[in-house]
């Protein structure tokens, strides 16, 4: 069979857009209404996607920040999700940083059976400025100890996984036996972040356990994911800086004895889809009017560690003093790099700026037919950028339906995408090696 595209649907509650729950497109159910996500999830299923992923926020909202908080816990939210599909993948954002191993383990062992085998872990590190304090330590991990923690952590998760075998249940009415004893064994893991005895008291699930995601692009993202990732999301707005990932990230992978095809690399694109160019491009300026300036200082400011751009004209060209020194940043280094750098490089306001993250936040960010749409995936896909996408409508559901409407068609016409799901698992749908014998 030839290699075939992956589609996620990345799930924002109202669209990927900042200023996407103003629009009079967007699903305007509220944001803890489960039918807002039911609705959504239903779509990407009907369209045979891989997966819907769930990103998660540690902080509540504050600076004007209005629709960045407010949505509901991703995984008590999967939970319920995978009672109303049957097939899409299931993907939870849990933070190594503010979470315990044990806790973890059990949470997402349970999911994966609720869901029959759908369900993914995006490991993140956590980088929300005042996480830590919501979690009574006196002041937020070190960018430096978050992926030794991380290490540990998955290190620890993954021997609880594997510590309960499912098969160790004999359920065997007429023996009296339940449980076969000697299957079941403690993990006794002791770091220096970490520590959990084990063994889980919830069986391994029907994909052995769920699939690995990850999401770093810093240098120990990258060796972290080479290690474990079996799926990457990735933030790219160049195809040839998503190639240099792509090549960089496969090749550690292989220097560590894995294949090339145990990890799925899958920027997020958000398109902005009309049936002319100039309407896709009305698409975002519609959206741009609907943005506020404080919103997006405030959100910039988080991603720069509580950096104050209040003082920054907004009609001047940004220059290297605006920003504070990315390699200073306790946050997502590399995102914050790529932000000072596409400014200088574009000569772009801050204004400008601002706008542009208000799209797609370092993302790729388009805005065409659907033909056009369709284009460019393909040429990302065939040209070593993508194994495929995380999708990123602005607007939930209407950009959305025309995503799946009129771009997927255009891509099984083509022979890239599947017509049917040809496995139950989220990780039959990834390609993915079974982990059971």
């Amino acid at each position: 069979m030839n290699r075939q595209l992956h589609l996620n649907l990345f799930l924002a509650p109202r669209g990927h857009h900042e200023g996407a729950w103003r629009h009079p497109g967007t699903n305007h159910k509220a944001l803890t209404d489960l039918d807002l996500y039911v609705e959504a999830a239903r779509i990407a299923e009907t369209a045979k996607f891989d997966a819907v992923f769930l990103a998660d926020s540690l902080v509540g909202p504050e600076n004007g920040q209005s629709i960045s908080s407010g949505f509901l816990e991703p995984l008590v939210l999967l939970a319920a999700l995978a009672g109303k599909t049957e097939h899409i993948g299931l993907i939870g954002t849990a933070s190594t940083t503010y979470s315990h191993a044990y806790t973890l383990a059990r949470q997402f062992a349970s999911l994966d059976h609720i869901s029959k085998g759908r369900v993914g872990w995006n490991i993140v590190t956590s980088w929300a400025p005042k996480a830590g304090l919501n979690y009574g330590l006196a002041k937020d991990v070190e960018h430096e100890n978050r992926y030794r923690i991380a290490e540990e952590f998955v290190t620890a998760v993954d021997a609880l996984w594997r510590s309960f075998p499912s098969d160790a249940i004999l359920d065997n009415v007429d023996s009296g036996r339940f449980l076969d004893g000697h299957r079941i064994k403690p993990v006794n893991f002791n770091g220096e972040f970490v520590r959990t005895r084990g063994p889980l008291n919830v069986p391994s699930g029907p994909q052995g356990r769920p699939v690995y995601v990850q999401a770093g692009q810093s240098e120990a993202g990258r060796i972290f994911a080479a290690k474990w990732a079996e799926a990457i999301f990735t933030a790219h707005s160049s195809k040839e800086s998503a190639q240099a990932f792509y090549s960089d990230v496969k090749s550690k992978a292989l220097r560590l004895g894995r294949k090339a095809e145990d990890i799925v690399v899958l920027p997020g694109i958000s398109a902005a889809i009309g049936s002319t160019e100039y309407e896709a491009r009305q698409v975002w300026e519609e959206l741009d009017e609907l943005t506020n300036v404080e919103v997006g200082l405030a959100r910039l400011s988080a991603r720069f560690s509580g950096h104050d751009f209040s003082g920054v004209p907004l009609d001047r060209k940004l220059v290297r003093n605006d920003f504070p020194d990315p390699n200073q940043v306790d946050a997502s280094k590399s995102r914050v790099i790529g932000y000072v750098d596409t400014s200088l490089r574009e000569g772009l306001t801050l204004r400008q700026l601002l706008k542009r993250l208000a799209g797609a936040r370092g993302h790729l960010s388009v805005a065409g037919t659907p033909e056009q749409v369709a284009d460019l995936i393909e040429d990302w896909f065939r040209s070593g950028a993508a194994d495929g996408f995380n999708v990123m409508p602005p607007v939930i559901n209407q950009q959305f339906e025309i995503f799946t409407n009129e771009v997927v068609p255009i891509l099984r016409k083509r022979g890239l995408f599947r017509e049917e799901y040809k496995g139950k698992s989220l990780r039959s749908h990834f390609g993915l090696d079974s982990l059971l014998n």
